[in-house]
C-alpha cells in the first residue's frame, strides 16, 4: 500500500531523489519489490520540498510514470529536505489529487503509508482526538490517512517533537483499530518516520540521510528499521531508531 521517501542533506535535484537508482520511486509505482496486497502503486503521486523555509508541493492524480512534465520540472528543481509519495488508493477512497500524499500544515509534510481496518467504525473517534482542523485544508480529505495528519499536526502544534508527534498518532490509531501505520514526516530540518505493519529502510552516509519504503538500489548501506520502529533523523543528530 503505496511508497514514500524522505531526504535530508546537500541540495540535490528533485529528479535525483524520484528517479534515481534501479528501483526508484518511479519503478516502484509500477513494479514495487515489497508490496503489502496491490501490484501497482499508480493511483497518484506528490513531492513535496522546501523553498526558503517553506513547504512547496506538487500532486497529481496519475500514475508517476506518465507525467513527462513533472520529470523536467524535477530536473531544474533542487532541494536539501524532501517528501514523496506514490499512492495506491484503498477500496472505497477516490482516486482524486486531494488525497494524494504529502500533506503540508505550516512547516510540516506528512505522508501514510498503509491502512486502517474498519476506517468507519474509528473515523468519527480519530477525528475528535485530532480537534480544531482550522487552517489545515489537508485534515479533510476524503481519506484515512487524512485524521492521521490531523492529530499528527495537533501534537506538534502543542509542542511534541516532530517524531514525538509520530509516536503519540500511531499509539493513538493502534488502541482503536488494527492496520498499517508506516508513517513519514518533515519539518524543513528533520525527518520522523514511523514503521508499523510495512517495510522501511534507512541509507546515511556522505552528509545525508535516507528513509524510503524500499532500498532505491541494491547498495548495502540500506538498513532495513525493524517492525513498530520510530526514526528520528538530523544532520547534526544522525539517525535514532527506538521501539514504539
Amino acid at each position: 500500500m503505496c511508497r514514500h521517501i524522505g531526504y535530508l542533506g546537500p541540495g540535490r535535484t528533485l529528479e535525483s531523489l524520484v528517479y534515481g537508482g534501479e528501483h526508484s520511486l518511479e519503478t516502484q509505482a509500477y513494479a514495487p519489490r515489497m508490496t503489502q496486497g496491490n501490484l501497482l502503486n499508480a493511483d497518484g503521486f506528490g513531492v513535496g520540498w522546501y523553498q526558503e523555509g517553506r513547504p512547496v508541493r506538487f500532486r497529481r492524480a496519475q500514475p508517476l510514470w506518465t507525467d513527462q512534465s513533472f520529470r523536467e520540472v524535477a530536473g531544474a528543481v533542487r532541494a536539501s529536505c524532501a517528501v514523496a509519495a506514490i499512492r495506491s488508493a484503498t477500496v472505497g477512497f477516490p482516486v482524486d489529487e486531494s488525497c494524494a500524499q504529502p500533506f503540508r500544515a505550516g512547516t510540516w509534510l506528512f505522508s501514510h503509508n498503509g491502512k486502517i481496518e474498519g476506517y468507519d467504525g474509528v473515523e468519527a473517534k480519530l477525528r475528535e482526538l485530532a480537534g480544531d482542523v482550522a487552517g489545515v485544508p489537508d485534515a479533510r480529505a476524503p481519506v484515512d490517512s487524512a485524521p492521521l495528519f490531523a492529530l499528527a499536526v495537533r501534537h506538534w502544534r502543542e509542542g511534541r517533537p516532530l517524531g514525538d508527534g509520530l509516536a503519540a498518532v500511531v499509539a493513538a490509531v493502534a488502541a482503536l483499530a488494527p492496520g498499517r501505520y508506516n508513517l513519514l514526516a518533515s519539518d524543513g530540518t528533520s525527518l520522523a518516520a514511523t514503521t508499523w505493519g510495512d517495510s522501511l529502510f534507512v541509507r546515511e552516509g556522505d552528509g545525508e540521510v535516507r528513509i524510503a519504503s524500499e532500498p532505491l538500489d541494491d547498495g548495502p548501506e540500506w538498513r532495513l528499521v525493524p517492525d513498530r520502529s520510530l526514526v528520528t533523523a538530523g544532520l547534526a543528530s544522525g539517525v535514532s531508531i527506538d521501539p514504539l
